[in-house]
Protein backbone atom coordinates (compact mmCIF):
# COMPACT_ATOMS: atom_id res chain seq x y z
CA UNK A 1 0.00 0.00 0.00
CA UNK A 2 1.84 3.19 -1.09
CA UNK A 3 1.12 6.63 0.98
CA UNK A 4 2.78 9.76 -0.46
CA UNK A 5 5.35 12.03 1.83
CA UNK A 6 2.62 14.45 2.02
CA UNK A 7 0.39 13.00 3.41
CA UNK A 8 3.18 10.79 5.46
CA UNK A 9 3.87 14.25 6.87
CA UNK A 10 0.76 15.68 7.37
CA UNK A 11 -0.77 12.42 9.76
CA UNK A 12 2.82 12.82 11.70
CA UNK A 13 2.22 16.63 12.73
CA UNK A 14 -1.86 15.83 13.00
CA UNK A 15 -1.04 12.90 15.59
CA UNK A 16 1.59 14.39 17.80
CA UNK A 17 -1.31 17.21 18.38
CA UNK A 18 -3.62 14.67 18.92
CA UNK A 19 -1.30 12.55 21.47
CA UNK A 20 -0.43 15.82 23.49
CA UNK A 21 -3.65 16.49 24.02
CA UNK A 22 -5.18 12.79 24.68
CA UNK A 23 -2.29 12.09 27.39
CA UNK A 24 -3.65 15.29 29.06
CA UNK A 25 -7.44 14.92 28.62
CA UNK A 26 -8.07 11.57 26.49
CA UNK A 27 -10.11 12.61 23.46
CA UNK A 28 -7.30 12.32 21.25
CA UNK A 29 -9.22 10.30 18.14
CA UNK A 30 -11.10 13.20 17.62
CA UNK A 31 -8.32 14.74 15.92
CA UNK A 32 -6.90 11.98 14.44
CA UNK A 33 -10.24 9.69 12.84
CA UNK A 34 -11.23 12.69 10.83
CA UNK A 35 -7.30 13.18 9.55
CA UNK A 36 -7.42 9.82 8.45
CA UNK A 37 -11.13 9.81 6.71
CA UNK A 38 -9.84 13.43 4.93
CA UNK A 39 -6.90 11.11 3.31
CA UNK A 40 -9.05 8.26 1.80
CA UNK A 41 -9.15 5.89 5.03
CA UNK A 42 -12.96 4.12 5.02
CA UNK A 43 -14.57 4.48 8.30
CA UNK A 44 -13.59 0.78 9.42
CA UNK A 45 -10.06 1.27 8.78
CA UNK A 46 -10.04 4.75 9.97
CA UNK A 47 -11.32 3.77 13.33
CA UNK A 48 -8.86 0.32 13.52
CA UNK A 49 -5.98 2.39 12.18
CA UNK A 50 -5.90 4.95 14.98
CA UNK A 51 -5.77 2.50 17.61
CA UNK A 52 -2.14 2.36 16.46
CA UNK A 53 -1.56 5.56 17.34
CA UNK A 54 -3.33 5.69 20.71
CA UNK A 55 -1.17 2.51 21.94
CA UNK A 56 1.52 4.76 21.27
CA UNK A 57 0.38 7.64 22.88
CA UNK A 58 -0.69 5.25 25.72
CA UNK A 59 2.19 3.72 25.64
CA UNK A 60 4.70 6.78 25.81
CA UNK A 61 2.73 8.16 28.64
CA UNK A 62 2.78 5.40 30.54
CA UNK A 63 6.79 4.86 30.58
CA UNK A 64 6.84 8.70 31.22
CA UNK A 65 4.67 8.18 34.78
CA UNK A 66 6.65 5.17 35.34
CA UNK A 67 9.51 7.12 35.54
CA UNK A 68 8.42 9.72 37.51
CA UNK A 69 6.68 7.07 40.14
CA UNK A 70 3.43 8.43 39.61
CA UNK A 71 2.10 4.37 38.90
CA UNK A 72 1.05 1.99 41.45
CA UNK A 73 1.70 -1.66 39.01
CA UNK A 74 1.07 -3.57 41.99
CA UNK A 75 -2.37 -1.98 42.85
CA UNK A 76 -3.33 -1.42 39.11
CA UNK A 77 -2.40 -5.25 38.18
CA UNK A 78 -6.50 -6.18 38.12
CA UNK A 79 -7.08 -3.18 36.68
CA UNK A 80 -4.84 -3.77 33.93
CA UNK A 81 -6.31 -7.51 33.07
CA UNK A 82 -10.28 -6.28 33.59
CA UNK A 83 -9.55 -3.42 31.32
CA UNK A 84 -7.86 -5.77 28.54
CA UNK A 85 -10.77 -8.63 28.97
CA UNK A 86 -13.17 -5.93 28.66
CA UNK A 87 -11.59 -3.91 25.56
CA UNK A 88 -11.40 -7.48 23.51
CA UNK A 89 -14.94 -8.31 24.49
CA UNK A 90 -15.72 -5.36 23.27
CA UNK A 91 -14.17 -5.66 20.00
CA UNK A 92 -15.78 -9.13 19.35
CA UNK A 93 -19.31 -7.44 20.50
CA UNK A 94 -18.59 -4.65 17.42
CA UNK A 95 -19.03 -6.91 14.98
CA UNK A 96 -22.15 -8.21 16.46
CA UNK A 97 -24.40 -5.20 17.99
CA UNK A 98 -25.28 -2.02 16.90
CA UNK A 99 -23.56 1.09 18.76
CA UNK A 100 -26.36 3.53 18.30
CA UNK A 101 -27.49 3.21 22.17
CA UNK A 102 -24.05 4.28 22.42
CA UNK A 103 -23.92 7.07 20.59
CA UNK A 104 -27.15 8.47 22.36
CA UNK A 105 -26.38 7.87 26.18
CA UNK A 106 -22.62 8.93 26.02
CA UNK A 107 -22.97 12.09 24.99
CA UNK A 108 -25.20 12.78 28.39
CA UNK A 109 -22.62 10.84 30.60
CA UNK A 110 -19.95 13.15 29.68
CA UNK A 111 -21.49 16.49 29.59
CA UNK A 112 -22.88 15.58 33.46
CA UNK A 113 -19.41 14.93 33.81
CA UNK A 114 -18.13 18.10 32.30
CA UNK A 115 -20.56 20.02 34.53
CA UNK A 116 -19.66 18.29 37.73
CA UNK A 117 -16.14 18.54 37.42
CA UNK A 118 -17.14 22.92 36.47
CA UNK A 119 -19.21 22.66 39.84
CA UNK A 120 -16.60 21.23 42.25
CA UNK A 121 -13.06 23.33 41.51
CA UNK A 122 -11.70 21.02 44.20
CA UNK A 123 -12.19 17.89 43.32
CA UNK A 124 -9.04 15.98 42.18
CA UNK A 125 -6.72 18.29 43.95
CA UNK A 126 -5.77 16.04 46.29
CA UNK A 127 -6.30 12.49 47.25
CA UNK A 128 -9.17 11.66 49.09
CA UNK A 129 -11.11 8.86 50.74
CA UNK A 130 -11.60 5.95 48.42
CA UNK A 131 -15.41 4.72 47.65
CA UNK A 132 -14.87 1.23 46.56
CA UNK A 133 -11.97 -0.92 46.64
CA UNK A 134 -9.42 -1.62 44.20
CA UNK A 135 -10.75 -5.04 43.67
CA UNK A 136 -14.46 -3.92 43.14
CA UNK A 137 -13.12 -1.58 40.65
CA UNK A 138 -10.90 -3.75 38.97
CA UNK A 139 -14.23 -6.51 39.00
CA UNK A 140 -16.58 -3.96 37.72
CA UNK A 141 -15.82 -0.75 36.45
CA UNK A 142 -12.75 -1.30 34.63
CA UNK A 143 -13.86 -4.40 32.44
CA UNK A 144 -16.99 -1.79 31.85
CA UNK A 145 -14.73 1.06 30.83
CA UNK A 146 -12.31 -1.05 28.95
CA UNK A 147 -15.66 -2.89 26.87
CA UNK A 148 -16.68 0.88 26.01
CA UNK A 149 -13.44 1.63 24.60
CA UNK A 150 -12.87 -1.56 22.66
CA UNK A 151 -16.77 -1.61 21.11
CA UNK A 152 -16.55 2.53 20.61
CA UNK A 153 -14.21 4.26 22.04
CA UNK A 154 -14.73 8.25 22.39
CA UNK A 155 -14.17 9.41 25.59
CA UNK A 156 -12.83 6.67 27.44
CA UNK A 157 -9.71 7.82 28.53
CA UNK A 158 -12.02 10.66 30.09
CA UNK A 159 -14.28 8.19 31.92
CA UNK A 160 -11.37 6.23 33.16
CA UNK A 161 -9.56 9.31 34.94
CA UNK A 162 -12.86 10.79 36.43
CA UNK A 163 -13.95 7.16 37.77
CA UNK A 164 -10.55 7.14 39.21
CA UNK A 165 -10.88 10.32 40.99
CA UNK A 166 -14.71 9.88 41.85
CA UNK A 167 -14.42 6.14 43.15
CA UNK A 168 -10.79 5.07 43.91
CA UNK A 169 -9.86 9.09 45.64
CA UNK A 170 -6.60 9.56 43.37
CA UNK A 171 -5.31 12.91 42.43
CA UNK A 172 -6.03 14.12 38.89
CA UNK A 173 -2.81 13.96 38.02
CA UNK A 174 -2.32 10.40 39.68
CA UNK A 175 -5.81 9.23 37.77
CA UNK A 176 -5.14 10.69 34.58
CA UNK A 177 -1.33 8.68 35.04
CA UNK A 178 -3.29 5.48 35.56
CA UNK A 179 -6.01 5.96 32.91
CA UNK A 180 -2.98 6.11 30.32
CA UNK A 181 -1.93 2.65 32.14
CA UNK A 182 -5.56 0.91 31.56
CA UNK A 183 -5.88 2.62 28.43
CA UNK A 184 -2.63 0.88 27.22
CA UNK A 185 -4.03 -1.81 27.89
CA UNK A 186 -7.29 -1.76 25.96
CA UNK A 187 -5.87 -0.31 23.60
CA UNK A 188 -3.49 -3.19 22.76
CA UNK A 189 -6.16 -5.50 23.00
CA UNK A 190 -8.00 -3.56 20.37
CA UNK A 191 -4.60 -3.26 18.04
CA UNK A 192 -4.47 -7.43 18.30
CA UNK A 193 -8.18 -7.64 17.53
CA UNK A 194 -8.16 -5.60 14.58
CA UNK A 195 -4.75 -6.66 13.25
CA UNK A 196 -5.69 -10.30 13.19
CA UNK A 197 -8.62 -9.20 11.28
CA UNK A 198 -6.87 -6.68 8.73
CA UNK A 199 -8.47 -3.55 9.56
CA UNK A 200 -5.42 -1.78 9.96
CA UNK A 201 -3.81 0.04 7.00
CA UNK A 202 0.04 -0.30 8.06
CA UNK A 203 1.09 1.96 6.17
CA UNK A 204 -1.23 5.25 7.56
CA UNK A 205 -0.71 3.83 10.85
CA UNK A 206 3.30 4.29 11.16
CA UNK A 207 2.54 7.63 11.04
CA UNK A 208 0.51 8.20 13.84
CA UNK A 209 2.41 5.65 15.74
CA UNK A 210 5.53 8.10 15.59
CA UNK A 211 3.74 11.48 16.07
CA UNK A 212 1.15 9.95 19.01
CA UNK A 213 4.19 8.21 20.51
CA UNK A 214 5.94 12.29 20.36
CA UNK A 215 2.69 13.53 21.31
CA UNK A 216 1.97 10.92 24.51
CA UNK A 217 5.42 12.11 26.48
CA UNK A 218 5.20 16.02 25.51
CA UNK A 219 1.45 15.66 27.15
CA UNK A 220 2.51 13.44 30.12
CA UNK A 221 5.36 15.95 30.54
CA UNK A 222 2.54 18.97 30.86
CA UNK A 223 0.54 16.88 33.08
CA UNK A 224 3.29 16.86 35.49
CA UNK A 225 4.17 20.13 35.45
CA UNK A 226 1.39 22.02 35.06
CA UNK A 227 -1.05 20.20 37.30
CA UNK A 228 -4.82 19.35 37.88
CA UNK A 229 -5.92 22.74 36.75
CA UNK A 230 -4.69 21.82 33.11
CA UNK A 231 -6.50 18.66 32.83
CA UNK A 232 -9.71 19.90 34.39
CA UNK A 233 -9.75 22.69 32.04
CA UNK A 234 -8.35 20.00 28.59
CA UNK A 235 -10.73 17.44 30.46
CA UNK A 236 -13.99 19.65 30.45
CA UNK A 237 -13.42 20.93 26.61
CA UNK A 238 -12.63 17.31 25.64
CA UNK A 239 -15.95 15.91 26.81
CA UNK A 240 -18.05 18.71 25.96
CA UNK A 241 -16.00 18.11 21.90
CA UNK A 242 -16.83 14.57 22.03
CA UNK A 243 -20.48 14.59 22.51
CA UNK A 244 -21.16 17.53 20.14
CA UNK A 245 -19.14 15.36 17.72
CA UNK A 246 -21.72 12.15 18.61
CA UNK A 247 -24.88 14.34 18.98
CA UNK A 248 -24.41 16.48 15.73
CA UNK A 249 -21.62 14.97 13.03
CA UNK A 250 -21.61 11.27 13.57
Amino acid sequence: MEISFDIVVLLFFVAMMAGTIDAIAGGGGLITIPALLAVGLPPGAAIATNKIGGFACSAAATIHFLRIRQLDLKRSRRMMLGTLLGSLVGGIALTHIDSNVLRQVIPVLLIGFAVYFLLSPKVGAQDRTQRITTGMYALFIAPLIGFYDGFFGPGSGTFLAISLVTLLGMNLVKATAHAKLLNLCSNLSAVIFYALHGNIWWAYGLPLLVGQWIGGTIGARLVVTRGHQLIRVLMVLMAVAVSLKMIFFD
